[in-house]
């Protein structure tokens, strides 16, 4: 408390910005001046009703309210992981931000909250010695400013006063048409401690991908969810729009949020993906074949929204299905060449658009599961896994549907948390079904 005080004069901060994750993984919270923020550090913590966790997307909740939560709406209690306490670079008035768990009056975690989701998870493998280390890959586009949503996407222009026409995979002069994004980017994240590494141009037109050094899970998570934030406010400083939707241009590919995935001994730092002899582990195998059975029960946590399936087609730069190959970018899961120090699987599944707690938590879940049972993986395959069966969820109804026949899930990631999720997200699919798409109106008003 004395340490954190001091970095609170030492910065001259004069706000604080409280966040939690919602089930979308969007920042909600509170804002207030300093001294009341260090006030509250001396009681239970802020209060927020329990209904965040159940709002969509579109801010609307659930015919089955009353039964998800407490129907008073109750107040649950903002407790800040001080460990991610950071400067907010883009304000010109020095102001703190800090993430924050959430726990009822009686002390209780939220098990609703994704934070706590993904802590659950952890503290299966921490009870057994292992910290699962990940490192998230993240795909975004760069767009120009959109205020009609009938209108579609465009790629913004950059330094040459140009927009790009033609697909330019690592180009270094297409990144550089928008360096002084860029620039700012990396700035902001150096005073955040997000520890971003490279960053190259993706097939799309101004897509961009970002890679996130490896780390713990918790940390990484807190990461991405701090960066979408971050580049989404840096891009409007720069008058153009940053879009982490999973397919947001129909002749661009989507984009996706890859995981590699690691696991060490706690107390060695040994990846126990590997034996001594450099050979696969038998827990790297079974890791692997928990993936295979478990995450098309997990789609609704990779493929959050009815857009997501939209990136998940054939030939696509998405995968189809989770064979899973050795440096094969066509499997849903895929093992880097590496030394054994570095053994990892690559989850391949995720779109962008994923609350990041969430995504890791149902990753890490469906390998954990695998362990526990003692799965034996299919034989990786060779050559085109395109040319292989679609056996994933093609839509969001039926990924709900998969995950709630899975009665494994419940007990890993929280029976509550299943039902809430669902709820939420059936929420949403109802409302989409309710708009009527230009598509419809072009091809079936005076056709049919």
């Amino acid at each position: 408390m004395t340490d954190f005080v001091s970095w609170i004069k030492e910065n001259r901060v004069t706000e604080v910005e409280c966040l939690v994750p919602d089930m979308s993984g969007l920042a909600r919270g509170k804002i207030m001046p300093v001294a009341k923020f260090l006030s509250s550090l001396k009681d239970k913590g802020l209060r927020i009703p329990e209904a965040i966790f159940v709002q969509s997307i579109s801010g609307v909740y659930p015919d089955d309210y009353d039964d998800l939560i407490n129907p008073q709406n109750s107040d649950v209690y903002l407790v800040p992981d001080i460990t991610t306490l950071r400067l907010v670079p883009w304000y010109s008035e020095p102001t703190a931000q800090v993430i924050c768990d959430c726990y009822y009056a009686d002390g209780k975690p939220v098990g609703i909250a994704s934070r706590q989701v993904l802590q659950r998870v952890l503290a299966l493998y921490k009870a057994k010695g292992w910290t699962p280390i990940v490192a998230p890959e993240l795909e975004f586009y760069l767009v120009e400013t959109n205020t009609d949503p009938d209108y579609p996407l465009s790629p913004p222009v950059g330094r040459s006063g140009r927009k790009e026409t033609a697909h330019q995979s690592y180009g270094i002069d297409s990144v550089n048409e928008f360096d002084p994004i860029f620039e700012d980017v990396y700035d902001y994240c150096e005073v955040q401690q997000i520890d971003i590494d490279t960053l190259s141009h993706e097939e799309g037109a101004g897509q961009i991908e970002i890679n996130f050094n490896h780390g713990e899970a918790l940390s990484l998570a807190d990461q991405v969810f701090s960066f979408k934030r971050t580049v989404r406010q840096t891009a409007l400083a720069h008058k153009v729009y940053a879009t982490f939707m999973s397919k947001p241009m129909e002749n661009e590919p989507g984009s996706a949020m890859h995981i590699h995935q690691s696991l060490i001994d706690s107390k060695t730092g040994v990846n126990l993906f590997s034996q001594p002899d450099g050979s696969d582990s038998p827990l790297f195998l079974q890791f692997i074949a928990g993936q295979q059975k478990y995450l098309p029960a997990m789609m609704p946590l990779l493929a959050p929204n009815v857009n997501s399936y939209r990136r998940l087609q054939r030939f696509s730069d998405a995968p189809i299905n989770v064979h899973w190959s050795r440096d094969n970018r066509t499997t849903g899961l895929r093992v880097p060449e590496s030394g054994p120090s570095a053994r990892r699987v690559e989850n391949r599944l995720a779109g962008a658009d994923v609350n990041p707690y969430l995504a890791i938590a149902g990753s890490l879940a469906a390998g954990w599961l695998g362990i526990a049972e003692q799965l034996e993986p299919k034989e990786p395959v060779t050559g085109n896994a395109y040319e292989r069966a679609h056996t994933l969820p093609r839509h969001l109804p039926d990924s709900l549907a998969k995950m709630g026949r899975t009665k494994e899930l419940g007990p890993i990631l929280g029976e509550k948390f299943i039902e809430v999720y669902m709820s939420v997200k059936q929420t949403e699919y109802d409302a989409y079904m309710k708009v009527i798409s230009s598509w419809e109106r072009e091809f079936l008003l005076l056709n049919v």
